[in-house]
C-alpha cells in the first residue's frame, strides 16, 4: 500500500494536517507512527485504514481486508459483547458458523467470556479496547492499523498484542501502529515513521540497537529532579505512578546492584561487562552487600543521592536505612542508540 503525494486538512480553509505524504509499507511490514500529541499520527493512521480521504493526492493498493482499531472503542452502543461482535462477523462477509467459531475463539483468548451478555456502554477502557480488539480480528486482514493499542489494557492483553501482531505479518499481512508508551520495543525490527509539522517521514531502525524498559524507584520529593536528569541522559520516561509502599530494600547479588550517573561510569574488564550496564559502578572485592557506592565504586555511607536512587543501609554494618516519603516509580525505556543505564 502507497500513500502518493497526499495532503488532508479537515475543513476547506483550515490548516494542512498533513502535506505531500509519500509512504509505503509492504505485505509482512511493520510501521510504528511516532510524532507528539496533534502531530498527525491518528490522521495518517485513518488514512491508511481508509476511514478518511485524502483531500488531495491518493492512497493505492489498500488491502481488501482492514482491521482498524481506534484509540477508544465506541463504547456507546446498544449491544451486549456478544451480539455486537457477532453482528460485526457477519458484516465483515463471514458466514453464521464461521462468525461463532472467530467469536468464540477472541473472546476467549482476550479473556472476554465473562463479559460476554455485558452491554457496550457499561464496560471499562481496557474491556471496551479488548472488544474492539476482538472485532478487528474477526477477519484475518491484510492491513492492521491500531491507534495506540495499548491504552488501557490490562498486563496480559498488552502481551498479546505484539503476538497477534506477529501472526498477522506471519500470514503475509502489514501493520501500522502508533505508540507513545513505548510498548514498540517489543517489535524488533519495525520500520519508523515520524509525524512532524505536517510531513511524515521515514527513520530506518538502527542495526543491533539494544532497547529496554526499566522501573526505577525514588523517593516521592524527587521525582521531578529524577524525571529531568533521565531526560537530559537520552532516556524515555513513560509514566510516573505512586507506590502504595517502598519496595524491599533488597539487592540482587553481582555487579549491576549500585548504579552511578554516566560521567561515573567504570568499565569492567571481566567476564561480567555483558551483563549489566556499562555505566554501572563495581564494587571492590569485599564489600558487603547492600552498601552504597560512590561514583569511584567505593562504599561511602547515606543514600545515592546523585545516582537518583534511594539505597538502603547495610544491616549487617548497623547503618539503618534513612526514612523517605513513599517513593514513586519511572517506567522508562533506554534510547536506541544507548545500552540501558539502569538495571531493573
Amino acid at each position: 500500500m502507497r500513500l502518493e503525494d497526499v495532503w488532508l486538512r479537515y475543513h476547506r480553509r483550515g490548516p494542512w494536517v498533513l502535506r505531500g505524504a509519500e509512504v509505503r509499507i509492504d505485505p509482512g511490514d511493520v510501521a510504528v507512527v511516532l510524532g507528539r500529541n496533534g502531530a498527525g499520527k491518528s490522521t495518517l493512521l485513518q488514512l491508511a485504514a481508509g476511514v478518511l480521504r485524502p483531500s488531495r493526492g491518493r492512497v493505492v493498493d489498500r488491502p481488501a481486508a482492514v482491521a482498524w482499531v481506534p484509540e477508544r472503542f465506541p463504547a456507546d452502543q446498544p449491544f451486549t459483547v456478544g451480539a455486537y461482535l457477532t453482528a460485526m462477523g457477519r458484516v465483515a462477509g463471514l458466514g453464521a458458523p464461521v462468525a461463532d467459531r472467530a467469536v468464540r475463539h477472541w473472546v476467549d483468548r482476550l479473556g472476554l467470556a465473562r463479559f460476554h451478555g455485558v452491554r457496550l456502554p457499561e464496560l471499562s477502557k481496557g474491556t471496551a479496547q479488548k472488544v474492539g480488539l476482538a472485532q478487528a480480528m474477526l477477519r484475518p486482514p491484510g492491513l492492521l492499523v491500531l491507534d495506540e493499542p495499548w491504552e488501557g489494557l490490562d498486563a496480559a492483553a498488552r502481551e498479546l498484542v505484539p503476538e497477534v501482531i506477529g501472526e498477522v505479518l506471519a500470514d503475509g499481512g502489514a501493520v501500522l501502529v502508533s505508540d507513545h508508551r513505548g510498548e514498540t520495543v517489543r517489535l524488533p525490527g519495525a520500520r519508523q515513521w515520524t509525524v512532524a509539522d505536517g510531513t511524515v517521514t521515514e527513520q530506518a531502525p538502527s542495526e543491533g540497537a539494544a532497547v529496554a524498559v526499566v522501573e526505577l524507584a525514588v523517593p516521592a520529593a524527587r521525582v521531578a529532579a529524577a524525571v529531568a536528569r533521565l531526560r537530559a541522559d537520552g532516556h524515555h520516561v513513560l509514566r510516573v505512578r505512586d507506590h502504595a509502599a517502598p519496595p524491599p530494600a533488597t539487592r540482587p547479588a553481582g555487579p549491576s546492584a549500585d548504579l552511578v550517573p554516566p560521567s561515573a561510569a567504570r568499565p569492567d574488564p571481566g567476564p561480567a561487562a555483558d551483563s549489566v550496564a556499562p555505566s554501572a559502578a563495581l564494587p571492590e572485592p569485599g564489600t558487603p552487600a547492600g552498601t552504597t557506592l560512590s561514583p569511584t565504586g567505593r562504599p561511602e555511607p547515606g543514600p545515592a543521592v546523585d545516582a537518583g536512587i534511594a539505597s538502603a543501609g547495610d544491616p549487617m554494618a548497623g547503618v539503618p536505612s534513612p526514612v523517605e516519603p513513599a517513593p514513586v516509580a519511572l517506567d522508562g525505556h533506554a534510547p536506541a542508540d544507548q545500552a540501558p543505564e539502569v538495571a531493573r
